[in-house]
C-alpha cells in the first residue's frame, strides 16, 4: 500500500474506532467493546508498521488533492513515523492491559474509556505526522481534550476532577500562547505549512517578532513535555489519573512535546531568518540540565509511587531536551533510541504500579512495606524496570543514554555526561528503593519529619470493582512484553541503525522542504533551489555510529551501580535525619513548597518561564 493511502489511514483508523465505540458501546457487552478496541489498536499498529519503510526518505500525502502550498499535507519522516508507531504500540498495550482493568457496572457505557483512548491516539499520531503548523495545534488540542477527560475519568472522586481541571487550564493557557505565536508567524509570512514557513522566514531578518513567535509556539510544547518550570501539572495529573492513562502520558505524550520543539525548530526557525543555532543550543541545553536535575531530586523525595514515576519522567525529559539541543544527528539518534526504550519501560512500571493499586488500594511506598511479598513476579519485573531506568545495558534506555552521553560529551566534556549519569542513577535508585521495600520488605520505613508535607498515596480507591478477584493475566503479561521490547531496542542493531539514518533526515531541513514542496525523492545534495530554499550542496554530517561502545557500557554500569548503592543505603538507613537548617533540607523543602497544587502558582510559573525563554533567546539572537 502506498504512503498516500497509509498516511491518512494512520489518523483515520483510531478516529473511526473511537466513533464506533461511542455508538456501539452503548449496546455492546464489555467483551465486545474490548474486541473492537483491540482490533482498532492492532490495525493502527499494522498501518504504521507498513508506513515505516516509506518514511525512510520522507513520505507525503496532500489531503483532498490540494498541493502543499494551498492545502493540508501529512508528512512521514522516519522520526515522526517512528514516534507514531511507538504511540500505536503503547496504545495497543494499554487496551490489552485494560481488558479487565475496569469492571464497569451493568448499564454504564462500557465503550467510553477505550473510545477516549483511541481519540487520544488519533491526536498523538496526527501531531507526529502533520506538516502544517496550525493542524499541529489542532491535533495537539485533540490530544489534550482526550487526556483531560481520561485524567478525570472517575468523576465521582473529587481528586481526579481537580487534577484534570488543573491539567486542562494550564495546558489551555499554554495553547493560547502557541496560537498567538502561530498568528504572528502567519502575519509575517502568510503561510502555515512548516516547509513554506521556513522558506518565507528565511527571507527576513531575525527580530523580536521572530523570537517571541518561537517562544510562544514552544511554550505549549514545553508544557506538554513537562520541562521545568512548565512541569507542575504533570505529577498532580499522574497522581490521580487512571493507571492506563499514566502509561500513555509518561510513555509517549510528553515525548511528543520534545519532538515538536525539534521539528518546529529544524523546519521553520533553523534558517537565516530564524533563531541562531548557538542561541537555541545554549538555551535548550540549560533548560534540559535544569529539568533533569530538578526532576531527579523531586523523584527521590517521593513515596507516592505514581508521583515518583512522574518526576522520573520529568528528569528524563531533561535528558531528551539536551539531545535535541545539540543540533547534531548524533544527539537526535541518542534521543530517539532513548525515547523508544523509555516509553516501553515507563509504561511497564506504571502498569506494575497499577497491580498494587488493584490489590491493595494504595500506592504508598511506606504503607505498602512488605505487603506485596506474594507478588514475586511483579516485584522482579518492577526491579528490572528500575534498573532499565538507571541505564543498565543491554536495555535500549542504556544505549540511548550512552549515545546521548557521547554526543553531549563533544559539546560539554564531563559536564553533560555527568548530568546523564546523575539523573538516570537517582531516578533508577528511587524506583529500586520503592521496589525493595514494597515487594521484598527490605529495611525499615523512615519516620516523616515534623512539619513535612507529603503526598502519601494511602487511601486510594482501587481502580477496579472487585479487588478480591484473581489478578488478570494481561496485567502482568503486558509489562513483561514492554520490558522485552526495551531490551530489543538495545540489542537489535537494525533498530538503532535505522534511527541513526532517521536522525540525519530529521536534521536536514532542505531535504524536508524538497520532499514536501516538490515531492519525495528530491535529493538534498543537488544544490538546486527548492521553493526559494537553496538545498545544501553537501551533507557535512555522516550517519552517526549507533552501537554500544566500551565507554557507553561502562557508564551504563556505573549509573546502575550507583542506583543500586543509593537504593540499598536508603532502605537500610536509620532515622538519622539531617538538621532542618541543613542546606540540602532547605533546598528540598523549597522545591516541595513550589509544588503547591495551587493553579495560580502554576500559571505564574508558566508566565515566568515564557518570559525567561524570550529574554534568553533575544539576548543571544
Amino acid at each position: 500500500m502506498s504512503a498516500d493511502a497509509l498516511l491518512p489511514l494512520a489518523v483515520a483508523i483510531p478516529l473511526i474506532g473511537a466513533a464506533l465505540l461511542a455508538v456501539a458501546g452503548r449496546t455492546l457487552p464489555r467483551t465486545g467493546c474490548d474486541i473492537l478496541a483491540t482490533a482498532s489498536a492492532t490495525a493502527e499498529v499494522v498501518c504504521l508498521a507498513l508506513l515505516w519503510p516509506h518514511s525512510r526518505h520522507l513520505a507525503t500525502a496532500d489531503l483532498g488533492g490540494w498541493p502543499a502550498r494551498l492545502g493540508i499535507v501529512l508528512v512521514a519522516d522516519p522520526i515522526g513515523a517512528g514516534l507514531a508507531l511507538l504511540v500505536a504500540v503503547l496504545v495497543l498495550a494499554v487496551v490489552v492491559y485494560s481488558w479487565r482493568y475496569f469492571d464497569e457496572p451493568v448499564g454504564e457505557h462500557a465503550g467510553a474509556f477505550p473510545a477516549l483512548i483511541l481519540l487520544f491516539e488519533a491526536g498523538m499520531a496526527g501531531f507526529a505526522l502533520t506538516g502544517d503548523l496550525f493542524n499541529a495545534f489542532v491535533f495537539f488540542e485533540l490530544m489534550g481534550a482526550a487526556a483531560y477527560a481520561l485524567t478525570g475519568y472517575r468523576i465521582e472522586d473529587p481528586r481526579p476532577l481537580h487534577g484534570a481541571l488543573t491539567f486542562a487550564i494550564v495546558t489551555s493557557f499554554a495553547a493560547y500562547c502557541s496560537l498567538f505565536g502561530i498568528g504572528l508567524l502567519y502575519a509575517r509570512t502568510g503561510e502555515l505549512n512548516l516547509a513554506r514557513l521556513g522558506a518565507r522566514l528565511a527571507s527576513h531578518h531575525t527580530d523580536v517578532l521572530t523570537v517571541v513567535a518561537f517562544a510562544l509556539v514552544c511554550t505549549a510544547l514545553l508544557v506538554k513535555a513537562a520541562a521545568v518550570p512548565f512541569h507542575f501539572w504533570l505529577p498532580d495529573a499522574h497522581a490521580v489519573a487512571p493507571t492506563p492513562v499514566c502509561m500513555l502520558m509518561s510513555g509517549v505524550m510528553v515525548e511528543l512535546g520534545v519532538y515538536g520543539v525539534g521539528r518546529v525548530y529544524w523546519t521553520v526557525f533553523s534558517g537565516p531568518g530564524g533563531i541562531p543555532h548557538h542561541a537555541f543550543r545554549t538555551t535548550l541545553t540549560a533548560l534540559g540540565v535544569l529539568t533533569a536535575l530538578v526532576g531527579a531530586l523531586m523523584c527521590w523525595q517521593q513515596r507516592h509511587l505514581k508521583r515518583l514515576l512522574a518526576f522520573s519522567t520529568v528528569s528524563h525529559v531533561g535528558l531528551f531536551l539536551i539531545g535535541v539541543a545539540l543540533l547534531t544527528p548524533a544527539g537526535v539518534t541518542g534521543t530517539a533510541v532513548y525515547v523508544a526504550a523509555h516509553g516501553c519501560v515507563k509504561a511497564a512500571l506504571f502498569a506494575l504500579t497499577g497491580v498494587l493499586l488493584d490489590r491493595y488500594g494504595s500506592v504508598d511506598e511506606h504503607g505498602l512495606h512488605g505487603k506485596a511479598r506474594e507478588l514475586r513476579l511483579v516485584g522482579v519485573l518492577f526491579l528490572t524496570g528500575a534498573l532499565a531506568l538507571a541505564g543498565l545495558p543491554p536495555f535500549g534506555t542504556g544505549l540511548g543514554k550512552a549515545l546521548g552521553e557521547e554526543g553531549a560529551g563533544h559539546e560539554w566534556p564531563w559536564l553533560l555526561p555527568a548530568v546523564f549519569v546523575v539523573a538516570s542513577a537517582v531516578t533508577g535508585a528511587a524506583a529500586l528503593r520503592a521496589g525493595l521495600r514494597v515487594f521484598f520488605g527490605a529495611g525499615t520505613v523512615p519516620r516523616s519529619r515534623p512539619g513535612e508535607e507529603e503526598t502519601t498515596g494511602e487511601g486510594e480507591e482501587p481502580e477496579i470493582r472487585s479487588p478480591e478477584r484473581t489478578l488478570p493475566l494481561p496485567m502482568t503479561v503486558v509489562p513483561a512484553v514492554l520490558l522485552a521490547l526495551a531490551v530489543l531496542v538495545g540489542c537489535l542493531p537494525a533498530v538503532s541503525d535505522a534511527l541513526a539514518h532517521a536522525a540525519v533526515v530529521f536534521t536536514d531541513p532542505a531535504h524536508y522542504a524538497a520532499a514536501v514542496l516538490t515531492g519525495p525523492g528530491t535529493p538534498s545534495t543537488s544544490g538546486a533551489p527548492v521553493a526559494g530554499v537553496p538545498v545544501a550542496s553537501v551533507r557535512a554530517a555522516e550517519v552517526p555510529a549507533a552501537g554500544w561502545t566500551v565507554s557507553g557500557v561502562l557508564l551504563g554500569l556505573l549509573s546502575s551501580v550507583v542506583a543500586a548503592v543509593l537504593a540499598t543505603a536508603a532502605v537500610r538507613r536509620r532515622d538519622r535525619a539531617l538538621s532542618t537548617d541543613h542546606p540540602v533540607v532547605r533546598t528540598v523543602r523549597a522545591l516541595r513548597r513550589l509544588h503547591s497544587g495551587h493553579l495560580g502558582d502554576y500559571l505564574a510559573w508558566l508566565a515566568l518561564g515564557l518570559a525567561a525563554l524570550c529574554v534568553a533567546l533575544a539576548a543571544q539572537s
